[in-house]
């Protein structure tokens, strides 16, 4: 299944958000696909996104829509590196790979 679009939720006021956004920036260039930014879009991750133990939507999350319609979650929640900083190339590896394995 080939991806056609990534979709970023977020706040701009959330800690992650800088990183989210630079991953998401980097694999649509990468993968020479469109991206689109919702800002604290809680309905669309309600219907489309993770949610945590209480059933509630979280912030920052990135989807990708398939060619078909689908839309799935491939990063959400960013790694962090040894000095406990997000770390937007691990990130971009796991969405990546997640991406890649999209059948």
């Amino acid at each position: 299944m080939k991806a056609k679009k990534l979709i970023l939720v977020t706040s701009e006021s959330h800690p992650s958000h800088k990183a989210f956004l630079k991953v998401t920036e980097d694999l649509s260039k990468e993968l020479n696909i469109e991206k689109e930014i919702k800002i604290e879009d809680y309905s669309f991750l309600t219907d489309y996104g993770e949610k945590d133990d209480f059933g509630m939507p979280f912030l920052p999350q990135l989807l990708i829509q398939t060619e078909d319609g689908k839309i799935i979650p491939v990063l959400t929640q960013m790694p962090f590196n040894q000095k406990l900083q997000p770390d937007p190339e691990k990130g971009k590896e796991e969405a990546l790979n997640k991406i890649k394995n999209i059948t």
